[in-house]
């Protein structure tokens, strides 16, 4: 087979991917994306779970295309490099739960490691306490490394296999084409629409598609990880994920300070709840749910483009755990907490260490 050099895999190509990411992420806020909330591959997961009905929160559903094109493009980087590999089989059910709990932890803070950078580049001071229990979680899930953590090697599966998420994805687009958003209608097709909420806050379909499969192709050739910067800093003291991160975020500021769009402090910021404890605990839960899964969701999905089934069944039960924190009165608001988001996070919290020790070589 082919090699090719991959440019991307360098230092100054996974800082040129983050920046890219953050110039892309603040344009697709000025087309019509929540307010530091140009990719929230969480919040648009839970958007999508809403739009074909998982639930019925009117404020958040529709069909992000985003996410859908993420998946698209890291296929297509793969296919066209020779990198995809249909695997799976570790630990399947285990890997949903995480993708659940990673979901509902999320949702408490409202946003994933992406939207911790770009709260924190819109001068949101809540994210400040979502990106020091990203670091907790992601810590803990260190320390369960060191231990001998390991949820199972993945055996090389049939090529069919690895087709099945980019082929719903792909559905998907296929789905929205057909049942375009009707304005002022909640309802089109198939298809559930938000008119009022950040649901209906939303670039034009072809340019957000574009913008998935432009992060979706870029990620799979740099490997770019929010979850994987923090875990390799602090076990390896290894900076190269890193360096994307801190990238993303610089370029994420300049656009936000050039548009007049950073507002820095505590008050009227954007798809926020003001409960900085429980913004703390959300994301030590999901911190830990992505570290043991072996990847920030961004990334999941990215390798479940490229075959990997098990990143795939991390998806769905991320999807799933959206669903089910608006159904059960977990997920957080502006006005903040949900009913049971305290319960539900620690919870999580609990299920993620059992997980974590008990896949431990000195936990066996």
């Amino acid at each position: 087979m082919k090699q090719y050099f991959n440019v991307l895999s360098t230092t100054t190509g996974i800082v040129v991917v983050g920046l890219i990411f953050g110039v892309v992420a603040v344009l697709l806020q000025q087309a019509g994306n929540p307010g530091n909330m140009g990719i929230c591959v969480v919040c648009f997961n839970r958007d999508i779970a809403g739009a074909v009905g998982l639930h019925r929160a009117e404020l958040v559903q529709y069909l992000r295309p985003e996410i859908l094109g993420m998946v698209l493009g890291a296929f297509a980087a793969a296919m066209l490099f020779g990198e995809y590999k249909p695997r799976g089989g570790s630990a399947p059910i285990t890997r949903f739960f995480l993708g659940a709990i990673a979901g509902i932890g999320a949702l408490v803070f409202l946003g994933c490691p992406w939207r911790v950078i770009l709260r924190l580049a819109g001068g949101d001071a809540h994210a400040l306490f979502g990106l020091a229990g990203l670091i907790v979680g992601v810590g803990i899930g260190t320390v369960f490394f060191r231990m001998g953590f390991s949820l199972g090697r993945s055996q090389n599966q049939g090529k069919i296999s690895g087709l099945l998420l980019p082929a719903m994805m792909l559905g998907l687009v296929a789905l929205y084409l057909a049942d375009p958003q009707i304005i002022g209608e909640l309802k089109s097709g198939v298809l559930f629409y938000s008119i009022k909420g950040p649901g209906s806050q939303h670039a034009p379909f072809i340019f957000s598609l574009c913008a998935g499969l432009a992060v979706g192709f870029l990620a799979q050739r740099s490997r770019f990880c929010t979850m994987g910067a923090l875990r390799d800093v602090i076990l390896f003291n290894q900076w190269y994920l890193a360096l994307g991160f801190i990238a993303m975020f610089a370029a994420a500021l300049v656009m936000n300070l050039s548009f007049g769009s950073f507002h820095w402090g505590f008050e009227n910021q954007p798809v926020a709840q003001p409960n900085n404890l429980w913004n703390f605990m959300g994301m030590v839960t999901a911190g830990l749910a992505f570290a043991l899964a072996g990847g920030c969701p961004g990334r999941q999905l990215f390798m479940a483009g490229e075959g990997d089934n098990d990143a795939a069944v991390f998806a769905v039960g991320l999807i799933v755990g959206t669903a089910m924190a608006h159904n059960f009165g977990m997920a957080s608001s502006t006005a903040g907490i949900g009913p049971h988001g305290m319960a539900a996070t620690l919870a999580g919290l609990g299920i993620c260490l059992f997980i974590g020790f008990f896949n431990c070589k000195r936990g066996a």
